[in-house]
């Protein structure tokens, strides 16, 4: 397992227990008659999506690096259809609660939007310095 890996997936179990934890407590505790027994699973359908994406980008840094870009943007189109997929056949299924799930289920995906263009962000601008530095040393 690579550094960048690991680090992402501390970094995500932590957002993950936060997001799960502590969010659906304060979210109880403000609105509980808006909260919905299904909330934990949000959270858990990022976190699994978060490990295939880092898997995947591992798996493409190393075996066709020239990708990485292509790659990156699949993984968020594929996780934009997958989380309309679960909204809708949420909806569907449990139109009672659905607007309650449809503003929870959007808080968090802009949630695990923004932690992973910041993460994916910060690792590209790291490996571009090394490389650059790298390219000084050898210079």
């Amino acid at each position: 397992m690579t550094i960048t890996k690991r680090n992402y997936l501390l970094q995500t179990t932590l957002l993950t227990v936060l997001v799960g934890g502590i969010g659906g407590w304060a979210y109880y505790s403000v609105n509980p008659h808006h909260y919905f027994g299904g909330y934990p699973l949000i959270p858990l359908f990022f976190y699994i999506f978060g490990i295939f994406m880092i898997s995947m980008t591992e798996n493409c840094r190393h075996h066709i690096p020239g990708r990485m870009l292509q790659i990156y943007l699949l993984m968020r189109v594929m996780r934009m259809l997958a989380s309309i997929i679960v909204m809708l056949i949420y909806c569907v299924i449990v139109r009672e609660e659905s607007k309650g799930f449809l503003l929870t289920f959007i808080a968090n995906y802009l949630i695990y939007l923004i932690y992973d263009s910041w993460f994916f962000f910060t690792f590209e601008a790291n490996r571009k310095m090394k490389k650059k530095k790298e390219n000084e040393t050898i210079a």
